[in-house]
């Protein structure tokens, strides 16, 4: 199995960027999701983190709830995004899944993270998961060898960082913005700031995700970062494609000009 440790030193040795993908379990379907992500391993993701869908996505934008949505509507639970799981490492790539707390309060956190690890997932990325509140959690991923993913903000002191990187072991989830998911023209110039300030209490990687769409936007954040985290872009091409096959080809030219992109 792929480790995040295995992907950054790869990446390193390499002397590029790791490239990050997200696409939400269930989405399009349940094996057009896989398929999707197979797609983006195959044209150069080094890691996949699965979507797991919520009610109530705080931080993803309309292109994301989009798709959480028509996944819930499909009717994806946690059985299903632990099968997603499965079928993407697989590919060799390193998987995550990205959930909100709840839902894996709710199912149990040893039970979750238990079968997380026994599907192939290498561990998860909690956004609404405060420090002060993660002590279970940190405790049944580390009984099951799960990485712990946590965030960081442009509005994160140098305290707060210090904290949250404390409780990541795989890499440090650099928000470039304050606000919700979603591709845009620039990326924020507060996110080379914020991994400078986060590396200097930390020797993980740090790896920067919201606003990344186009090769160009990757290269830019592959100069000062350890990864590159790309998930609406992707999401957009199998929105507005016309058929799933449509999708597929879409979302590996994508990954393809993202691949290209973080090796500068």
């Amino acid at each position: 199995m792929t480790t995040l440790h295995t992907v950054f030193e790869k990446a390193r040795s390499e002397k590029r960027a790791a490239l990050v993908g997200y696409l939400p379990a269930g989405f399009p379907t349940a094996e057009g999701a896989v398929a999707a992500a197979t797609a983006m391993v195959e044209a150069g993701c080094d890691v996949i983190e699965i979507g797991l869908p919520y009610s109530d996505p705080l931080m993803d934008g309309p292109t994301i709830q989009d798709a959480v949505h028509r996944a819930l509507v499909n009717g994806t639970r946690i059985a299903d995004v632990m099968r997603t799981v499965e079928g993407v490492a697989k590919t060799g790539a390193a998987t995550l899944v990205m959930t909100y707390w709840n839902p894996v309060d709710r199912y149990g956190a040893e039970r979750f993270a238990r079968e997380l690890a026994s599907a192939g997932g290498v561990g998860t990325i909690t956004p609404d998961l405060t420090p002060e509140e993660a002590g279970p959690w940190l405790e049944a991923s580390a009984s099951a060898g799960l990485d712990t993913v946590f965030l960081v903000a442009p509005s994160s002191t140098d305290a707060r960082i210090e904290k949250v990187v404390a409780c990541c072991t795989g890499f440090v989830y650099a928000a470039s913005l304050m606000g919700v998911t979603g591709a845009r023209e620039s990326v924020s110039l507060a996110a080379e700031g914020l991994v400078k300030r986060t590396r200097e209490h930390t020797s993980l990687p740090v790896c920067v995700g919201l606003g990344v769409g186009t090769g160009a936007q990757a290269a830019e954040v592959a100069a000062y970062a350890d990864g590159v985290i790309v998930g609406s872009a992707f999401i957009r091409r199998l929105l507005d494609a016309p058929d799933e096959a449509a999708g597929l080809a879409a979302v590996r030219r994508l990954a393809g000009e993202l691949a290209t992109g973080v090796r500068g």
